[in-house]
Protein backbone atom coordinates (compact mmCIF):
# COMPACT_ATOMS: atom_id res chain seq x y z
CA UNK A 1 0.00 0.00 0.00
CA UNK A 2 1.43 3.38 -1.04
CA UNK A 3 1.15 5.94 1.73
CA UNK A 4 2.20 9.55 2.29
CA UNK A 5 3.19 11.08 5.62
CA UNK A 6 2.86 14.86 5.91
CA UNK A 7 5.49 16.16 8.32
CA UNK A 8 4.16 19.66 9.07
CA UNK A 9 6.91 21.00 11.35
CA UNK A 10 6.55 24.44 9.72
CA UNK A 11 2.82 24.27 9.06
CA UNK A 12 0.78 23.60 5.96
CA UNK A 13 -0.71 25.63 3.10
CA UNK A 14 -2.11 24.85 -0.32
CA UNK A 15 0.98 25.99 -2.23
CA UNK A 16 3.26 24.04 0.14
CA UNK A 17 1.28 20.85 -0.50
CA UNK A 18 1.43 21.37 -4.26
CA UNK A 19 5.16 22.13 -4.11
CA UNK A 20 5.91 18.99 -2.07
CA UNK A 21 3.94 16.80 -4.49
CA UNK A 22 5.81 18.21 -7.48
CA UNK A 23 9.06 17.64 -5.56
CA UNK A 24 7.99 14.01 -5.11
CA UNK A 25 7.72 13.59 -8.85
CA UNK A 26 4.39 14.90 -10.10
CA UNK A 27 5.06 15.96 -13.69
CA UNK A 28 4.51 19.71 -14.06
CA UNK A 29 3.36 19.42 -17.67
CA UNK A 30 0.84 16.74 -16.69
CA UNK A 31 -0.38 18.87 -13.77
CA UNK A 32 -0.90 21.93 -15.99
CA UNK A 33 -2.68 19.90 -18.67
CA UNK A 34 -5.02 18.39 -16.09
CA UNK A 35 -5.80 21.81 -14.62
CA UNK A 36 -6.70 23.02 -18.13
CA UNK A 37 -9.68 20.66 -17.90
CA UNK A 38 -11.23 23.20 -15.52
CA UNK A 39 -13.32 25.92 -17.21
CA UNK A 40 -11.05 28.46 -15.56
CA UNK A 41 -8.77 31.09 -17.08
CA UNK A 42 -6.72 34.08 -16.03
CA UNK A 43 -3.77 32.47 -14.24
CA UNK A 44 -0.21 31.24 -14.76
CA UNK A 45 1.70 28.60 -12.80
CA UNK A 46 5.42 29.01 -12.11
CA UNK A 47 7.44 26.14 -10.66
CA UNK A 48 11.01 26.66 -9.50
CA UNK A 49 13.61 25.16 -7.21
CA UNK A 50 14.47 27.24 -4.16
CA UNK A 51 16.58 26.87 -1.04
CA UNK A 52 15.02 27.29 2.40
CA UNK A 53 17.65 27.38 5.14
CA UNK A 54 19.92 25.09 3.11
CA UNK A 55 17.09 22.69 2.24
CA UNK A 56 16.27 22.34 -1.47
CA UNK A 57 12.52 22.66 -2.04
CA UNK A 58 10.01 23.22 -4.82
CA UNK A 59 8.09 26.48 -4.94
CA UNK A 60 4.80 26.65 -6.84
CA UNK A 61 3.37 30.11 -7.47
CA UNK A 62 0.00 30.79 -9.06
CA UNK A 63 -0.17 34.27 -10.58
CA UNK A 64 -3.57 35.75 -11.40
CA UNK A 65 -3.41 37.43 -14.83
CA UNK A 66 -7.04 38.52 -15.09
CA UNK A 67 -9.38 40.08 -12.53
CA UNK A 68 -11.46 37.46 -10.75
CA UNK A 69 -14.85 37.81 -9.07
CA UNK A 70 -15.93 36.40 -5.72
CA UNK A 71 -17.29 32.88 -5.93
CA UNK A 72 -19.86 31.02 -3.86
CA UNK A 73 -19.64 27.31 -3.10
CA UNK A 74 -22.17 26.56 -5.86
CA UNK A 75 -20.02 28.56 -8.33
CA UNK A 76 -16.98 26.45 -7.50
CA UNK A 77 -18.92 23.17 -7.55
CA UNK A 78 -20.26 24.17 -10.97
CA UNK A 79 -16.71 24.78 -12.24
CA UNK A 80 -15.71 21.30 -11.03
CA UNK A 81 -18.77 19.60 -12.49
CA UNK A 82 -18.31 21.23 -15.89
CA UNK A 83 -14.67 20.15 -16.00
CA UNK A 84 -13.46 17.00 -17.74
CA UNK A 85 -11.38 15.94 -14.75
CA UNK A 86 -11.40 12.38 -13.43
CA UNK A 87 -14.51 11.73 -11.31
CA UNK A 88 -12.44 10.95 -8.20
CA UNK A 89 -10.57 14.25 -8.51
CA UNK A 90 -13.88 16.08 -8.87
CA UNK A 91 -15.41 14.38 -5.81
CA UNK A 92 -12.43 14.94 -3.51
CA UNK A 93 -12.07 18.57 -4.61
CA UNK A 94 -15.78 19.16 -3.98
CA UNK A 95 -15.45 17.61 -0.52
CA UNK A 96 -12.58 19.95 0.34
CA UNK A 97 -14.53 23.03 -0.72
CA UNK A 98 -17.64 21.82 1.11
CA UNK A 99 -15.66 21.44 4.35
CA UNK A 100 -14.22 24.90 3.83
CA UNK A 101 -17.66 26.36 3.09
CA UNK A 102 -19.19 24.78 6.19
CA UNK A 103 -16.43 26.23 8.36
CA UNK A 104 -16.86 29.74 6.89
CA UNK A 105 -20.67 29.53 7.24
CA UNK A 106 -20.42 28.56 10.90
CA UNK A 107 -17.92 31.30 11.72
CA UNK A 108 -19.99 34.04 10.06
CA UNK A 109 -23.43 32.63 11.04
CA UNK A 110 -24.70 32.53 7.46
CA UNK A 111 -26.13 29.89 5.16
CA UNK A 112 -23.43 28.03 3.26
CA UNK A 113 -24.74 29.36 -0.06
CA UNK A 114 -24.30 32.90 1.25
CA UNK A 115 -20.60 32.33 1.85
CA UNK A 116 -18.39 34.14 -0.64
CA UNK A 117 -14.96 32.67 -0.51
CA UNK A 118 -13.00 35.88 -1.18
CA UNK A 119 -9.33 34.80 -1.09
CA UNK A 120 -10.20 31.12 -0.95
CA UNK A 121 -12.50 31.43 -3.95
CA UNK A 122 -9.75 33.07 -5.97
CA UNK A 123 -8.11 31.22 -8.83
CA UNK A 124 -4.91 30.51 -6.93
CA UNK A 125 -6.74 28.63 -4.16
CA UNK A 126 -8.82 26.65 -6.66
CA UNK A 127 -5.60 25.66 -8.42
CA UNK A 128 -3.93 24.75 -5.10
CA UNK A 129 -6.83 22.53 -4.02
CA UNK A 130 -7.60 20.82 -7.32
CA UNK A 131 -3.90 20.61 -8.19
CA UNK A 132 -3.14 18.91 -4.86
CA UNK A 133 -5.83 16.29 -5.48
CA UNK A 134 -4.52 15.73 -9.01
CA UNK A 135 -0.99 15.35 -7.62
CA UNK A 136 -1.93 12.85 -4.91
CA UNK A 137 -3.96 10.82 -7.39
CA UNK A 138 -1.14 10.73 -9.94
CA UNK A 139 1.31 9.50 -7.29
CA UNK A 140 -1.02 6.59 -6.53
CA UNK A 141 -1.32 7.41 -2.83
CA UNK A 142 -3.72 5.00 -1.11
CA UNK A 143 -3.61 6.46 2.40
CA UNK A 144 -2.49 9.75 3.94
CA UNK A 145 -1.09 10.24 7.43
CA UNK A 146 -0.29 13.64 8.93
CA UNK A 147 1.60 14.97 11.95
CA UNK A 148 0.09 17.29 14.56
CA UNK A 149 -0.15 20.85 13.23
CA UNK A 150 1.79 23.84 14.64
CA UNK A 151 -0.29 26.98 15.18
CA UNK A 152 1.26 30.45 15.13
CA UNK A 153 -0.23 33.56 16.71
CA UNK A 154 -0.83 37.24 16.04
CA UNK A 155 -3.22 38.87 13.57
CA UNK A 156 -3.76 38.84 9.81
CA UNK A 157 -5.41 41.31 7.45
CA UNK A 158 -7.91 39.87 4.94
CA UNK A 159 -11.18 40.71 3.17
CA UNK A 160 -13.02 40.18 6.46
CA UNK A 161 -10.78 42.75 8.19
CA UNK A 162 -8.24 42.05 10.94
CA UNK A 163 -8.56 38.48 12.23
CA UNK A 164 -6.69 36.60 14.96
CA UNK A 165 -4.34 33.75 14.15
CA UNK A 166 -5.05 30.96 13.67
CA UNK A 167 -7.84 32.29 11.45
CA UNK A 168 -11.33 31.38 12.77
CA UNK A 169 -12.10 29.22 9.72
CA UNK A 170 -8.83 27.36 10.22
CA UNK A 171 -9.63 26.67 13.87
CA UNK A 172 -13.09 25.40 12.91
CA UNK A 173 -11.58 23.05 10.33
CA UNK A 174 -9.08 21.73 12.87
CA UNK A 175 -11.69 20.43 15.32
CA UNK A 176 -10.65 16.93 16.37
CA UNK A 177 -7.17 17.26 14.84
CA UNK A 178 -4.06 17.31 17.10
CA UNK A 179 -2.42 20.77 17.20
CA UNK A 180 0.17 22.61 19.29
CA UNK A 181 1.24 26.25 19.60
CA UNK A 182 4.55 27.64 18.37
CA UNK A 183 6.16 31.00 19.09
CA UNK A 184 5.78 32.39 15.57
CA UNK A 185 3.84 35.55 14.81
CA UNK A 186 2.59 34.33 11.45
CA UNK A 187 -0.01 32.13 9.79
CA UNK A 188 1.47 28.65 9.90
CA UNK A 189 -1.72 26.81 8.89
CA UNK A 190 -3.93 28.42 6.25
CA UNK A 191 -7.65 27.66 5.74
CA UNK A 192 -6.82 26.08 2.38
CA UNK A 193 -4.10 23.87 3.87
CA UNK A 194 -6.35 22.90 6.78
CA UNK A 195 -9.25 22.04 4.45
CA UNK A 196 -7.10 19.86 2.19
CA UNK A 197 -5.46 17.86 4.96
CA UNK A 198 -8.66 17.54 7.04
CA UNK A 199 -10.50 16.10 4.02
CA UNK A 200 -7.80 13.81 2.68
CA UNK A 201 -5.87 12.57 5.72
CA UNK A 202 -6.88 9.19 7.10
CA UNK A 203 -5.01 9.57 10.38
CA UNK A 204 -3.14 12.19 12.42
CA UNK A 205 -0.22 11.61 14.75
CA UNK A 206 3.19 9.97 14.56
CA UNK A 207 4.65 8.53 11.39
CA UNK A 208 3.44 4.95 10.89
CA UNK A 209 5.91 2.13 10.19
CA UNK A 210 6.83 2.66 6.56
CA UNK A 211 9.51 1.99 3.98
CA UNK A 212 10.46 5.44 2.63
CA UNK A 213 10.78 5.67 -1.15
CA UNK A 214 10.90 9.43 -1.73
CA UNK A 215 10.88 12.66 0.25
CA UNK A 216 9.45 15.90 -1.12
CA UNK A 217 9.79 19.45 0.16
CA UNK A 218 7.29 22.19 -0.66
CA UNK A 219 8.32 25.77 0.00
CA UNK A 220 6.17 28.33 1.81
CA UNK A 221 6.19 31.99 0.84
CA UNK A 222 7.12 33.48 4.23
CA UNK A 223 10.87 33.97 4.66
CA UNK A 224 12.07 33.05 8.13
CA UNK A 225 15.07 31.97 10.17
CA UNK A 226 13.79 28.37 10.12
CA UNK A 227 13.09 26.13 7.09
CA UNK A 228 9.56 27.14 6.06
CA UNK A 229 8.82 23.96 4.14
CA UNK A 230 6.34 21.10 4.20
CA UNK A 231 8.02 17.68 4.15
CA UNK A 232 6.13 14.73 2.68
CA UNK A 233 7.37 11.14 2.88
CA UNK A 234 6.18 8.74 0.19
CA UNK A 235 6.55 5.01 0.60
CA UNK A 236 5.06 1.67 1.53
CA UNK A 237 3.19 0.86 4.72
CA UNK A 238 5.08 -1.71 6.78
CA UNK A 239 3.19 -4.39 8.73
CA UNK A 240 5.59 -4.88 11.64
CA UNK A 241 3.40 -7.42 13.43
CA UNK A 242 3.37 -9.64 10.33
CA UNK A 243 7.15 -9.25 9.99
CA UNK A 244 7.69 -10.28 13.59
CA UNK A 245 5.49 -13.36 13.13
CA UNK A 246 7.43 -14.30 9.96
CA UNK A 247 10.79 -13.85 11.71
CA UNK A 248 9.55 -15.91 14.67
CA UNK A 249 8.49 -18.77 12.37
CA UNK A 250 11.88 -18.72 10.61
CA UNK A 251 13.67 -19.00 13.96
CA UNK A 252 11.48 -21.97 14.91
Amino acid sequence: MTIAYFDCFSGIAGDMILGALVDLGVDVKYLKNELKKLPLTGYDIEVKQVECNHIAATDVTVTVTKKQHQRSLSDIIDILRRSTLDSRVKTLSQNIFSNLGNAEAKIHHVDIEDVHFHEVGAVDSIVDIVGSVIGMTSLGIDKIYCSALPLGHGFISCDHGILPLPAPATVELLRGIPVYTVDRRQETVTPTGAAIIKTLANQFGEMPPMKIRKIGYGSGKIKSDYPNVLRVFLGELENLSRKKKTQKKKKQ
